[in-house]
C-alpha cells in the first residue's frame, strides 16, 4: 500500500502581465489586442509522496483581473522527477521543464476564483518541490515587468515523453461488469478524509478505510478552493489519486437534486425546486462526461443516486404528520422522478459505473403504507427519462442514518405478557427492528415491482455500531413491551426518526463484502467526522439551512414522535469536520476499534 504523507506546499505571490506562455521548453506566442494591466495570483503546490511517487495538487487562485485563458509553468529541481499522468490541465515536460495549460471547463478564472490542477510524478534520490512558477509566461514573484521576447521558432529537441510506469498496484482489468463491484478488490481512500482522520487522537486505526465522496454542489465538481465542508479535490482528482493507489473501486454520492431533501433544512441545497434543467445540464452531464472517461475504465465507479429523495414523496408530503410543501412541490413537478431517473440514464450508460439508489431505512419505511409505495416510486424513477432498470445495480439503506444493523436480543415476533414488540413505543408498528432485515425484505419487493433479480443492497454503518459502556448485554426485563424493547435495543436513540450527529452513535460494521444473503456489502457512505448538520445557524454559501433537528434544546415534531432531538451540541453546518462526534464514533465503535 502506497505510503501518504502530507507535506505543507509553497506559496508565492505571483503578477501577470505578458502575453507568451512557456510550453514544452519553448515560448508559444498569445497575441493581445490592447494594454494588460499586471494581475496578481497565488499558487500552492503540495504533494503526497511515498518511494519513487507522489501526487502533486497545484491550487491557482487569481487575485486580480480576470483570467481567460491560462498556462503555468515550472521547472522539477531533479533531472529524476517526472509527470506521469495530470488531470484538470494539459500537462507537458521536456527535460525538467513543466507546463500545465487549461482545460476548456477551467479556462476562465474571473477575479477571486481559484482552480486546483494536479499529477501523478515519479522520482529517485529526492523529491524537492519547485521554487518558482510562471502564468502566461510572467514569472511568478510579484513583478509587472512584461516577459522577454519568445523566440520566433520552436526548440529542436522534442519534449520528453512522460514515462507510463503504472501505480505500484495494478487495477483489475476492465470488461463486462461484474455481479459484485466491491469483490475482490480494494477501495479508494479519500487522501482528504484521511488527513483529517489521521489528525485526530487515534485516528490513524480508521483512516485508511475506504469512504464515499459526496458531491453536493455543482462546485464540487470540478473542486473547490477551500476544505470548509466536503473537501477541495473535484472529481476527477478523485478518480486519479485512485487510479496512484491502485484502487479497484471508489464511491461518490450523487446528491444535488433540485429542491434537494425537501424535508430537512440542514441538508437543503443550491438547486431551487423548478431547476431541474440546470440539474441535467450543469451537475449530472459533467458529472457523466468525468466518469465516462476511457482513462477511469479499469476503475468500478459506484454511484450513491440522491439520497433522502424519493421517499420524501412517500412520507413528507403534507397529507403526513409534519409533511411539507417543498415535499408537495417537488411530488408534483415530478422533479425528484425524472432527476433521478436522468442521472441513471446518463451514468449507467457508463460500462464501469455502478448505480445504487437510495432506499431509506427501516425506521423510515417499514411500515406497510411506506414499504410497497416507496418501492412503487423508486421503480417510477428508475424508468424515467429514458433510463430502465438495467441501470440500476442495487439499493443502499441506512446512508448517513443511525439504524442498528441487527438487534440482537429482541425480534419483530416477539412477544411479552401476551402482546407484540410491535405495540411498543419504539417499534411503534413498524414490521422491521434493523436493517439487515429490511434491506433483505425491500430488496424482494423491489424484485417484485420490475428490478432485475440480481440487484444487491449495500448498508451504511459507518455510524450505526451504538458500543460502549450503555449497549444492552442482553433482553430487557419483561415487565411489559416498553421494558423489553428499550432495555435490550442497541439502538439508544431517543426516537427512530432522529438522525442528526446522535448522542451516543459509533462506528459500525467496517466496510465488508458479501456479509449476507443480498448483501452486496456493509460500506461506509458518511464519512465518520463529518456533520450532519449544525446546531445553530451558520450563514453560508452552500444552500445548507439550520434545521431544528440539529439543535440539541430542540423537543420534536410529529415526525420523530415530539421527542427531543438527541443531537450533538456544537455542531458545524452539513459535511465540515466535526472532531467531537468523530471522537464518540471511535469510543463508541462496536465492534471496538483495537
Amino acid at each position: 500500500m502506497n505510503l501518504w504523507r502530507s507535506l505543507s506546499g509553497r506559496r508565492r505571490a505571483v503578477a501577470l502581465a505578458g502575453a507568451s506562455a512557456l510550453v514544452a521548453g519553448g515560448l508559444v506566442t498569445i497575441p493581445v489586442t490592447g494594454a494588460y494591466a499586471a494581475t496578481q495570483c497565488d499558487v500552492a503546490y503540495t504533494t503526497n509522496d511515498w518511494q519513487g511517487g507522489f501526487t502533486a495538487t497545484i491550487n491557482i487562485k487569481n487575485l486580480g483581473d480576470a483570467l481567460n485563458g491560462w498556462t503555468l509553468g515550472f521547472t522539477f529541481p531533479n533531472s529524476s522527477q517526472r509527470v506521469t499522468q495530470g488531470w484538470s490541465a494539459i500537462f507537458s515536460q521536456s527535460g525538467q521543464n513543466v507546463t500545465a495549460r487549461n482545460e476548456g471547463y477551467n479556462g476562465s478564472l474571473p477575479t477571486g476564483a481559484s482552480t486546483s490542477i494536479g499529477f501523478n510524478g515519479s522520482w529517485s534520490g529526492s523529491n524537492p518541490k519547485p521554487t518558482s512558477f510562471t502564468i502566461n509566461g510572467v514569472a511568478c514573484n510579484g513583478g509587472t515587468t512584461n516577459p522577454t521576447t519568445p523566440p520566433t521558432t520552436p526548440p529542436t529537441t522534442p519534449p520528453t515523453t512522460p514515462p507510463t510506469t503504472p501505480p505500484t498496484t495494478t487495477p483489475p482489468p476492465g470488461g463486462p461488469k461484474v455481479d459484485n463491484p466491491y469483490a475482490g478488490v480494494k477501495g479508494y481512500v479519500n487522501p482528504e478524509w484521511k488527513a483529517k482522520a489521521d489528525a485526530e487522537p487515534g485516528g490513524s486505526r480508521i483512516s485508511n478505510t475506504p469512504t464515499a465522496v459526496w458531491i453536493d454542489r455543482i462546485a464540487a465538481i470540478n473542486g473547490t478552493d477551500d476544505s470548509s465542508s466536503n473537501g477541495s479535490m473535484g472529481v476527477r482528482d478523485h478518480l486519479d489519486a485512485a487510479l496512484a493507489q491502485g484502487a479497484g473501486y471508489i464511491q461518490f454520492v450523487i446528491y444535488n437534486l433540485p429542491g434537494r431533501d425537501c424535508a430537512a433544512l440542514a441538508s437543503n441545497g443550491e438547486l431551487k425546486p423548478d431547476e431541474l434543467p440546470r440539474y441535467k445540464a450543469e451537475y449530472i452531464d459533467p458529472i457523466s462526461a468525468i466518469q465516462g472517461d476511457a482513462k477511469y475504465r479499469n476503475l468500478r465507479i459506484i454511484n450513491i443516486v440522491e439520497i433522502d429523495s424519493l421517499p420524501n414523496l412517500v412520507t413528507n408530503t403534507t397529507n403526513n404528520p409534519g409533511g411539507t410543501a417543498t415535499c408537495d412541490t417537488m411530488k408534483a413537478n415530478g422533479g425528484y422522478v425524472n432527476g433521478v431517473g436522468y442521472a441513471l440514464s446518463k451514468l449507467g450508460a457508463i460500462p464501469n459505473v455502478y448505480n445504487y439508489v437510495d432506499a431509506g431505512h427501516h425506521g423510515w419505511l417499514g411500515w406497510d403504507s411506506n414499504f410497497s409505495p416507496a418501492a412503487q416510486i423508486i421503480k417510477d424513477a428508475a424508468v424515467a427519462s429514458g433510463s430502465t432498470v438495467n441501470n440500476v445495480h442495487g439499493f443502499i439503506v441506512n446512508t448517513a442514518n443511525y439504524s442498528a444493523l441487527k438487534e440482537p436480543y429482541f425480534k419483530i415476533t416477539d412477544q411479552v405478557n401476551g402482546q407484540s414488540v410491535r405495540q411498543s413505543k419504539w417499534v411503534d408498528w413498524n414490521f422491521y427492528v434493523d436493517e439487515l432485515s429490511f434491506a433483505q425484505a425491500f430488496r424482494n419487493e423491489l424484485i417484485s415491482k420490475g428490478f432485475n433479480s440480481n440487484i444487491g443492497m449495500l448498508i451504511d454503518t459507518s455510524r450505526n455500531g451504538w458500543g460502549g459502556s450503555a449497549r444492552p448485554t442482553g433482553p430487557g426485563a419483561t415487565t411489559n413491551v416498553d421494558t423489553y424493547v428499550n432495555g435490550g435495543r442497541v439502538d439508544r436513540r431517543i426516537h427512530l426518526g432522529n438522525w442528526c450527529n446522535q448522542s451516543g452513535a459509533g462506528l459500525g460494521e467496517r466496510p465488508t463484502v458479501a456479509p449476507e444473503s443480498g448483501i452486496d456489502a456493509y460500506v461506509w457512505v458518511k464519512p465518520p467526522g463529518e456533520s450532519d448538520g449544525s446546531s445553530k445557524l451558520i450563514p453560508n454559501d452552500e444552500g445548507k439551512g439550520f434545521d431544528r433537528m440539529c439543535d440539541p434544546t430542540y423537543t420534536g415534531n410529529p415526525r420523530n414522535g415530539n421527542n427531543p432531538s438527541g443531537a450533538l451540541d456544537n455542531a458545524p453546518i452539513s459535511g465540515a469536520w466535526f472532531s467531537a462526534q468523530f471522537q464518540q464514533l471511535m469510543q463508541n465503535a462496536y465492534p471496538p476499534l483495537s
